[in-house]
């Protein structure tokens, strides 16, 4: 019988590890995505508020990497938001 061969992709707790390490760890998503109808202001304020968190993330860096590698339309990842990111959202 021949020998099996690895597998080729690598368990996805490695891609995932650094979550485990945000400051955001815990708190509620709403700090982070818009809810539906948020207005100019609100929207500038919330995000102020997600960026004070990723300020002083550990794994900021990660995180924004994570983001801009598989282009995430929403939200604030590691310091970036949408538009920081140049994310073209899916209609």
């Amino acid at each position: 019988m021949p020998a099996m061969k690895p597998p080729i992709t690598e368990p996805l707790l490695s891609q995932w590890e650094w979550q485990a390490r945000a400051a955001c760890r815990g708190m509620d998503s709403s700090v982070f995505f818009s809810p539906p109808g948020e207005s100019g202001a609100d929207r500038r304020r919330r995000e102020r508020r997600a960026r004070s968190v990723c300020r002083v993330c550990p794994v900021r860096a990660d995180c924004a990497a994570f983001a801009v590698h598989t282009r995430e339309a929403f939200g604030v990842w590691g310091g970036l938001t949408e538009s920081d990111r140049g994310v073209v959202r899916p209609r």
